[in-house]
């Protein structure tokens, strides 16, 4: 141990003739640490809301979205056979899409309604997870089931409500694509069974989508073997970007691909500023600590004016009076981190583990705090304090170095 660091400790825990002194120096070390607290607790919980929404997006979107300029898609099989040759794709499904109108005998609502293969579907987007009622599967009728059949569809929970219906029950499905009748263009209308319910926790999803078998939909619009995109499952999630450059490149025009970030951009870009923000401002918890570490220092100088004189007349030099005091700092920066990382750290493991802070699900869509520790933002928030309660001890200890020695001890 150097005789700074033995000089430091003993200056911060040696017993004080100012105990105003001390009860700065402990309220510095508290502010540090419930800054620290404070920011672990926040930036967990804003990464919890933000992979319990990217996981809600992703229960119902694919990663990759690839359309065509054109509108439809002809040669859909072809174009799937190219993009599974990718490296990073998993499995790739068909489907289409499609603004409609649903009624029921008790209400009426529009809705979007997707296509899809119940077979491919399930390998690329993970609906059963979302589902609360039925399966993925019942929108395909049994090979053996009596004739004729009436096909199956799946509900968002919000516009189930709307409607009215549960599974089981009917509603009929309007398109807007009409067919020319001999009392003039009728729009076509099908009847459909519900067969499940799914709640993806995306109000906009919720209440606006339903899905049916694509043969079904296809057959309903009349609109052949085409469909209007391909979704794609990719192994890394966050590589979707380079993987849509990678299909965009092989297939290009008149062909589009999107990862699911760009699709959804503005979402996370206000999320990560939000986050950002929050990091800023709660910092300041922490400079307002740093400035308890300056008085401190300051005051504990003016207690130690004859300590230091004696110091340098025995040989200590500015620099080494200098580290003293920013030893000192750094100790108190030290244990206020030390003690925020340990609590922040608890508050999470409790939060996470009992749930207690009940949220109202009808506009959060979840029943509690959703919290997801980082460990990079645990090592920035750690690094942050550090650094700033280092930059706090400047002042203070280049006061201490330029002490006189002859002035200090005149009085004495």
């Amino acid at each position: 141990m150097t005789f700074e660091l033995f000089i430091s400790l003993r200056y911060l825990f040696a017993k004080r003739r100012q105990t105003f002194i001390s009860l700065v120096t402990v309220i510095s070390i508290a502010g540090v640490a419930v800054g620290v607290m404070a920011l672990i607790v926040v930036l967990a919980v804003m990464n919890g809301f933000q992979h319990e929404l990217r996981e809600r997006i992703l229960g119902i979107t694919s990663h990759v979205v690839v359309t065509s300029f054109k509108g439809t898609m002809v040669n859909y099989r072809e174009v799937i056979e190219r993009v599974q040759k990718e490296p990073n794709v998993e499995a790739a499904t068909p489907y289409v899409y499609t603004q409609v109108m649903l009624s029921s005998e008790r209400g009426l609502s529009g809705a979007v309604i997707r296509g899809l293969d119940p077979g491919s579907a399930g390998q690329v987007v993970n609906v059963d997870k979302n589902l609360i009622e039925g399966k993925l599967s019942d929108l395909k009728p049994p090979s053996d089931a009596p004739s004729p059949v009436h096909p199956g569809i799946i509900l968002g929970i919000e516009l189930a409500n709307t409607l009215g219906v549960r599974s089981q029950d009917w509603v009929s499905v309007i398109s807007p694509t009409a067919r020319i009748t001999p009392l003039g263009r009728v729009p076509k209308t099908q009847l459909f069974q519900v067969v499940g319910i799914f709640q993806s926790g995306m109000y906009e999803y919720d209440n606006t989508l339903g899905f049916i078998d694509l043969g079904v939909a296809q057959q309903f619009l009349g609109i052949g073997d085409v469909v209007s995109g391909i979704e794609i499952k990719v192994k890394n999630i966050y590589l979707a970007d380079q993987v849509a450059g990678s299909i965009q490149e092989q297939l290009g025009h008149p062909y589009w691909a999107r990862d699911w970030m760009r699709m959804n951009r503005n979402l996370f870009s206000a999320l990560k500023l939000e986050k950002t923000v929050m990091f800023i401002i709660l910092t300041l918890i922490i400079l307002v600590a740093a400035f308890n570490i300056i008085s401190s220092l300051i005051m504990l100088v003016m207690e130690k004016t004859r300590d230091i004189a004696i110091l340098k007349t025995m040989g200590a030099t500015d620099a080494s009076v200098r580290r003293i005091f920013v030893l000192e700092g750094l100790i108190i920066g030290l244990l206020g981190t030390t003690l925020g990382l340990l609590s922040g750290s608890l508050l999470c493991s409790l939060l996470k583990k009992y749930h207690f802070i009940e949220l109202p699900r009808d506009i959060y869509t979840i029943s509690s705090l959703p919290v997801k520790v980082e460990a990079m933002d645990v090592f920035a928030i750690a690094f942050s304090a550090i650094v700033i309660c280092l930059l706090a001890t400047i002042y203070p200890s280049w006061q201490a170095a330029r002490l006189d020695p002859a002035e200090a001890v005149r009085y004495e």
